[in-house]
């Protein structure tokens, strides 16, 4: 049994909920996101929320329904709250900039990296070593992110690099003489 599925998804005033054509689709102040329906789970729309439960008693069936309940509460989540991902730049010279629809990093390479943001992402710079991505789709904010931290990971001797904000990197001792 999952603990997880058995919840129903609350759905908060000003968000509606509605089944259609094998999508759960979810509107709310921020926008509209839809989610594929699995086929061994069943979704209803109810009063107290959105009820998550299996179809059938198949191991499949019930590896997926902790899943899909989430993925509904990340769609009521994302239509009423956003999602932001907060990445830090250290390192001499790193650097980074929004320009509409672009972000502009410097990175110690000896050209730009120029990244277009994708539809749907919020992209800001509020000093030059701080982006923050945000959105209303999970999965979109994190993979972005993701990207831009790719080009430049922190490093374990100095800390260099693009890491989320909160995150600890393990930190190596030099060679000694």
């Amino acid at each position: 049994m999952s603990r997880i599925g058995k919840k129903p998804v609350a759905i908060p005033k000003g968000v509606t909920a509605n089944i259609d054509n094998g999508q759960l689709i979810v509107k709310g102040p921020k926008g509209t996101l839809s989610l594929g329906l699995a086929d061994q789970i069943d979704y209803a729309v109810e009063d107290e929320g959105i009820r998550v439960t299996p179809a059938n008693d198949s191991q499949a069936a019930r590896a997926f329904w902790g899943m899909q309940r989430t993925l509904v509460s990340n769609l009521i989540e994302g239509v009423t709250e956003g999602y932001t991902k907060v990445l830090q730049i250290t390192g001499v010279g790193y650097r980074a900039q929004a320009q509409g629809k672009k972000l502009k990093l410097q990175l110690g390479y000896s050209h730009d990296v120029d990244l277009d943001v994708p539809e749907g992402i919020d992209v800001k710079t509020p000093d030059a070593t701080t982006i923050e991505v945000s959105g209303i789709d999970k999965q979109a904010v994190g993979q972005f992110a993701a990207e831009v931290r790719r080009w430049r990971k922190p490093e374990p001797y100095k800390g260099k690099g693009i890491r989320y904000r909160g995150e600890y990197v393990f930190r190596k001792e030099g060679k000694k003489k």
